[in-house]
């Protein structure tokens, strides 16, 4: 009996060896944030000639994937990482959405291509403005 109560006392220690779902909940926006700032990066690195509707899409998708994972993962950080991602994803989300109602009226015109990549500068400066704040240097 005696190993029984010092084997579970061990799987209880164990166990609460995890990751809290605060910190679960850090990683994710983390995780996001970074996969954000390589879609904005690349999407700012397009020009005119090198444009295509489909790679946009594709990373204006994975983008939105991410603003999603934020916007799930901030109920369980603390009051100032919620804050902040909370504000990051409010002023981030709207200019996502732009861009991509942009897309779909211009991208045809080659005048229609460089105000994208325009837009896509934008963004960039944008997702640099909102996301400064969110702390990941410690996750």
């Amino acid at each position: 009996m005696k190993w029984l109560c010092g084997s579970l006392v061990a799987l209880v220690a164990l166990a609460g060896c995890g990751e809290s779902a605060q910190e679960k909940a850090q990683a994710s926006v983390c995780d996001a944030r970074a996969s954000i700032q390589k879609q904005v990066q690349e999407l700012d690195g397009l020009t005119a000639s090198t444009v295509t509707l489909d790679g946009v899409k594709a990373n204006l998708q994975t983008i939105r994937t991410d603003l999603k994972q934020i916007k799930n993962a901030q109920g369980d950080l603390n009051d100032d990482r919620k804050a902040q991602a909370e504000q990051a994803w409010e002023s981030f989300s709207g200019q996502v959405k732009a861009v991509g109602q942009d897309l779909f009226k211009s991208i045809s015109a080659a005048d229609g291509k460089q105000q994208l990549a325009s837009a896509f500068d934008t963004l960039a400066k944008n997702f640099s403005t909102a996301f400064a704040p969110v702390d990941c240097a410690n996750t």
